[in-house]
């Protein structure tokens, strides 16, 4: 496990100093930087995770919060972990207990002058007053998305590779066909979880498998997808972050996610004294500047303008509320 700027001396040092001190900073606390620590389950360079990071990163360098984080923990040490950073004093701690949800909970009960923001399958409980949750709903995005892979396949077969089938990512796939069926209603989808989070090698080879089915699409849920398209001369759909860096005769478009009107919401009312458990996931709707479409870049005149059209008019209704994207939480199934 890696930890970064958590030394013995700081734990003492700043546990001492906010001994007693409440959750919601007054007076000259108030002008403070709020204390800010990230648990991670993952490295930070993985998508998700990292727009998470990202956002803390910026509110740090704004002056806002001290930022300290802990990457690569395990589901069972993820509750000693938040321990250590609320002891410390932090007034807000961030992460996923998606697979540590009971254990993070009762660590924020024994600590309820402490801020907890997690990204979770499950709904905030008002007898929880300190721990709100969060995921990234966005599905605009992923419905964007898909219109534009729906114009770029001529097999009609798109493969799409997920982590594992839980709400967060059964939400986008579901979007994301819903997308592409706008182009072409007799899509046919291969769908496939290869039980990691962080798994590239895997995520590749069940990429291979797609393409070998016939697949001249592919939906990167998880990296390596794109590292297969790539090999094999067919063409990608980033999820969360923009490759198209990396990959630039690959990676056609990209759902985002931005962490930051999430985040920044948290600290907001962590500092007003009015954090309460809350669901935050608003904050990932597009409406909300929590997704977006990355620019098509290097496929700039290579999309169909029928599908840009299309994508122009729903974004439009969707950031207005004349439309909306359905969200669906069950498993995908393959065609």
């Amino acid at each position: 496990m890696t930890q970064r700027n958590l030394t013995r001396r700081f734990l003492l040092g700043t546990a001492a100093m906010l001994a007693g001190a409440s959750l919601l900073p007054q007076g000259a606390l108030a002008a403070e930087p709020l204390k800010v620590a990230g648990v991670y389950t993952v490295p930070v360079e993985q998508q998700w995770v990292s727009r998470i990071h990202k956002a803390a990163e910026t509110a740090q360098e704004r002056g806002d919060i001290e930022y300290t984080f802990t990457e690569n923990v395990s589901n069972t040490d993820y509750a000693r972990v938040l321990r250590e950073y609320a002891e410390a004093g932090n007034q807000l701690i961030v992460g996923e207990v998606f697979g540590a949800e009971a254990e993070a909970r009762e660590v924020a009960a024994d600590y309820p002058e402490v801020a907890f923001l997690m990204g979770s399958s499950f709904k905030q409980d008002d007898a929880l007053p300190n721990f709100a949750v969060f995921d990234n709903y966005i599905q605009d995005a992923a419905y964007l998305s898909g219109i534009i892979a729906g114009s770029m396949t001529e097999s009609g077969n798109i493969g799409m590779v997920g982590g594992f089938p839980i709400p967060e990512v059964n939400r986008l796939m579901h979007a994301f066909m819903a997308g592409a069926a706008e182009m072409n209603p007799d899509i046919k989808f291969q769908v496939s979880f290869i039980g990691s989070w962080f798994d590239p090698p895997k995520a590749k080879e069940t990429a291979f498998a797609m393409v070998e089915q016939g697949a001249d699409v592919l939906y990167a849920e998880r990296f390596g997808v794109s590292d297969a398209a790539q090999e094999k001369g067919v063409l990608a759909i980033g999820n969360v972050i923009d490759t198209q860096a990396e990959y630039p005769e690959t990676v056609v478009a990209s759902a985002l996610w931005h962490f930051e009107p999430t985040l920044d919401a948290a600290i907001a009312a962590v500092k007003a004294g009015e954090f309460k458990a809350d669901d935050y996931g608003r904050y990932s709707f597009m409406s909300e500047g929590g997704s977006s479409l990355a620019p098509l870049g290097t496929f700039e005149g290579k999309v169909p303008q029928e599908a840009l059209d299309m994508v122009k008019e729903r974004e439009q209704a969707i950031k207005d509320g004349s439309f909306t994207v359905d969200i669906n939480d069950e498993e995908p199934k393959s065609s």
